[in-house]
């Protein structure tokens, strides 16, 4: 049964509005199936199927006289031509919309041919793994029409309102198991450990060994292995560079390579504040909370409870959480930070609207948080003069625990 997809709706306004859709996102996250969800009429070509790179590449003319429109083409990156021909097609008829969707895995050519050869001509949307509401098949929560469409102003009175979509339970089996499709599909434990390590293994030794032919595939791996540990920290690429006996500026590549391939996100640090002393260094983390599991080799809710990083893993996961939401509903983007500064003050995330305005976010683990561990928090939201500042816990319920704080529950996103 396929799976509902927030996307969707941002997908098919895009194709409303522009002659090709790109859909960007990892191996495995569910690209190809939402584009022929979406389009299952339309004619479909993968790029790593050789016939069809054949058919496409020998003579792209012929191709794009007897298939100019109505088209999907997967992986599109093998083909770096493909998008300076594609302009050529789309130019001769360049209102006509919705003509084309291309997806693909990051690499340089990608990245390269679209902005040089179709600027102004298409969408890029990125797709992560599935949220938490696409597990369960729930709607989106009202959360993200909130913050993205109503007044500032009017933000507290909404989101005291709010009721939790998913429990605790289900909260916590996702942050487990990740959102992988084909595992969430298959619902077996069994079958995510096997898929887990063929995704492994295949992402290092066939994906980033074709994308970087020159890279020394194996000190990547061990750097994969040692991110799943670093997940939710700012990284010291010297330190990890005498690990694995290489350069900080190697490290500083795998670091680019991990994000390209939308395994890692660098969350960039906010250093326009009030405060003179913020730490200027990105943190990161693993985007998929089931791949970081299975590298740390967690595979049971009661290792999560004993495991020392959960706090920061489950700080990633609802980051990407809170993402993905706004994500799936801006028509500008929004902008994502943490904040620390050098005397320790921190809060996981900041949220920046398209006019400009800050929420704070704090992330706990946990069910209870008193006032005091929410110092930092309340001191951003004074020093910035936001609105207020959201807690995201494992708390039962909405709460106001001060006038310019409120708590939600996970499962309100």
């Amino acid at each position: 049964m396929l799976r509902k997809r927030n996307i969707a709706e941002k997908v098919r306004q895009s194709l409303g509005h522009f002659p090709v859709v790109v859909l960007l996102g990892g191996r495995q996250c569910g690209k190809t199936t939402l584009a022929r969800m979406l389009k299952p009429n339309w004619r479909y070509f993968d790029l790593e199927k050789g016939s069809d790179f054949d058919f496409i590449t020998r003579d792209f003319d012929f191709f794009f006289q007897q298939h100019s429109s109505s088209i999907i083409i997967d992986e599109a990156q093998l083909s770096p031509t493909l998008f300076k021909e594609l302009r050529g097609v789309i130019d001769q008829d360049r209102q006509r919309k919705g003509r084309f969707i291309l997806t693909g895995s990051s690499s340089p050519e990608l990245k390269a041919g679209i902005s040089e050869s179709l600027a102004g001509r298409v969408a890029i949307i990125e797709i992560g793994t599935f949220k938490m509401n696409e597990r369960y098949q729930t709607s989106l929560s009202p959360l993200y029409n909130i913050l993205n469409t109503l007044p500032i102003e009017q933000h507290p009175e909404a989101l005291v309102g709010l009721s939790p979509v998913l429990n605790t339970a289900q909260v916590l089996e996702h942050f487990l198991k990740g959102g992988y499709p084909e595992p969430v599909m298959m619902n077996s434990d069994a079958f995510q450990a096997q898929w887990m390590s063929n995704y492994q293994q295949t992402y290092v030794q066939r994906d980033i060994r074709r994308l970087f032919p020159r890279l020394n595939v194996e000190n990547y791996r061990r750097f994969i292995t040692m991110l799943s540990e670093l997940s939710g920290t700012i990284i010291n690429r010297s330190e990890i560079g005498r690990t694995l006996n290489v350069g900080e500026s190697a490290i500083r590549d795998y670091l680019d390579i991990a994000e390209g391939t939308f395994i890692w996100r660098n969350l960039p640090s906010l250093e326009r504040t009030v405060s003179r002393s913020v730490v200027k260094m990105p943190r990161g983390y693993l985007r998929d909370s089931g791949l970081l599991h299975h590298l740390v080799n967690v595979r049971s809710l009661e290792s999560i409870y004993t495991r020392r990083g959960t706090g920061a893993a489950f700080e990633g996961f609802l980051i990407e959480e809170l993402i993905q939401g706004l994500q799936a509903v801006e028509s500008v983007p929004w902008t994502f930070n943490y904040y620390r500064t050098r005397g320790g003050g921190e809060v996981d995330l900041i949220l920046s609207s398209p006019a400009g305005r800050r929420i704070p976010v704090e992330i706990k683990f946990g069910v209870s948080s008193r006032l005091n561990d929410l110092r930092s928090l309340s001191t951003f939201i004074e020093q910035e003069a936001c609105p207020y500042g959201l807690l995201v816990s494992n708390a039962p319920e909405v709460r106001r625990l001060s006038r310019s704080i409120i708590q939600l529950p996970a499962g309100c996103l």
